[in-house]
């Protein structure tokens, strides 16, 4: 039984919609998801299999069957998505994700520009079978996008059939909504957290720095994204006060002397 201190956070149970959890697996072998599994099963509720890893990782259905078991809801990178569209190849990737009983579904345009009503479609489409996640901003530099524009993408995105959008990271933390030193962009984020619901959003935050960030400004239980495998713990005890970064966030002010 595990020990629970007073003025910890409430964390509510799986399955949730907020205080979301989504991992970055970047091609885990058979015995590490295993492991994994083992200690990260709950409080973990995503599985991203990156970007097109999918394509390349022996025994990805393995893993697939090895989550879903352990009650997580696995899914593609939104960049094997883009690869398949890319290549005029809709209908195929349909039948990618039936053949291996994937029921979420990633839509983004951060690789490939994809017009924004093209992208729309696709979701309203896909939807009508599937849950739809969508990823909003762009992997390339160069691209940047004004608050009112995340905003309004964002919004477009979930009335089109989405059912949480995802702000744009990548796996380093350096583009997007964070500046190239992996600070954070407040105006953005401050934009998009005062037009949208928090739950609907999640904050890819592959940086400590980033998910300390979250958790101060929006709680235990906001929705994070882009997390490593082995890094699933120490988030949770982000999440709960129990790590110096947030060691104080929960507390009385009364044990704050």
């Amino acid at each position: 039984m595990k020990m629970v201190l007073p003025f910890m956070p409430e964390r509510p149970a799986k399955p949730r919609n907020s205080g979301i959890t989504m991992v970055m697996d970047k091609g885990l072998g058979i015995r590490e998801t295993e492991d994994f599994m083992s200690v990260g099963s709950e409080y973990t509720d995503y599985v991203k299999l990156g970007f097109g890893t999918s394509l390349v990782t022996p025994g990805f259905e393995k893993k697939i069957s090895i989550y879903k078991k352990s009650g997580i809801i696995p899914y593609f990178g939104g960049t094997l998505f883009e690869a398949f569209i890319v290549r005029n190849m809709f209908n195929e990737y349909i039948e990618f994700l039936d053949k291996n009983e994937i029921e979420m579904v990633e839509v983004s345009d951060g690789s490939y520009d994809i017009d924004r009503n093209k992208k729309l479609d696709y979701i309203s489409r896909l939807a009508e079978k599937h849950t739809v996640i969508s990823e909003v901003g762009s992997k390339k530099k160069n691209v940047v996008y004004s608050p009112d524009e995340w905003v309004a993408m964002m919004k477009a995105e979930l009335n089109a059939g989405s059912v949480k959008v995802i702000a744009e990271a990548r796996e380093s933390g350096t583009t997007g909504i964070y500046n190239e030193d992996g600070s954070v962009n407040n105006t953005i984020i401050a934009a998009i957290s005062e037009h949208v619901k928090l739950e609907n959003v999640i904050w890819e935050a592959p940086l400590k720095s980033q998910q300390a960030w979250f958790i101060k400004h929006f709680g235990a239980n906001v929705n994070l994204g882009n997390i490593a495998p082995n890094e699933i713990i120490a988030l949770e005890s982000l999440r709960l006060g129990l790590r110096g970064d947030t060691f104080f966030q929960f507390l009385p002010e009364s044990l704050k002397q």
